[in-house]
């Protein structure tokens, strides 16, 4: 259902409008280009957060397959929430839930302020992030820029970075062609 359990309180998961829903499909495509090997990067996945919250993140990070203790899935351990309409109030609930359950980190993009924030369990607050800093996490290959979570050309930026730097086997058949390339015209221009 699109139903969502927030401490006992029923509430339907809306829809997005372009503001909240154009940062949720360029925040996935950042993540998944920095997700390393053995992590899965999901949206609006459903979690059990308490006895009485039983909701989505925005996008979250976790380890691949089944955690051997539970049988199920991996709990997130990087879980990212994209704000635009919602009270501060209710996303504090969210962020106390979330931490509360075990989830590493919580990164909280506030689109009408146009702020990245981290929430602090030990002041328990959202602590903002510096556009001009980056994002590091056990669970990313490389540094996000703060900067390629709120901006959809330097969210291109840096997914292409990111996977030019996998050099996957596409890419490093591209690499070598340009080489090549490169070396055939210097010989040429030295002829």
């Amino acid at each position: 259902t699109r139903e969502e359990m927030v401490r006992g309180v029923r509430m339907i998961a809306q829809p997005a409008h372009p503001p909240h829903a154009d940062r949720h499909i360029d925040l996935g495509h950042v993540i998944r280009a920095h997700v390393k090997p053995g992590y899965i990067v999901s949206a609006d996945l459903l979690t059990r957060f308490g006895p009485k919250s039983d909701f989505a993140t925005d996008v979250c990070v976790r380890k691949e397959g089944d955690d051997p203790q539970t049988g199920r899935r991996h709990l997130e351990e990087l879980a990212f929430e994209i704000v635009n309409e919602q009270s501060l109030r209710h996303i504090t609930i969210r962020a106390e839930d979330i931490i509360g359950r075990g989830v590493r980190r919580l990164i909280v993009l506030f689109v009408k302020r146009g702020t990245v924030t981290e929430w602090s369990q030990a002041e328990h607050r959202f602590v903002e992030l510096p556009l001009d800093g980056v994002l590091e996490d056990p669970t990313l290959v490389g540094p996000i820029p703060i900067r390629a979570l709120l901006d959809a050309v330097a969210a291109q930026e840096a997914v292409a970075i990111a996977v030019w730097e996998r050099d996957l086997p596409v890419i490093a058949e591209r690499k070598q062609e340009l080489r090549a390339r490169a070396c055939g015209q210097t010989r040429e221009h030295f002829l």
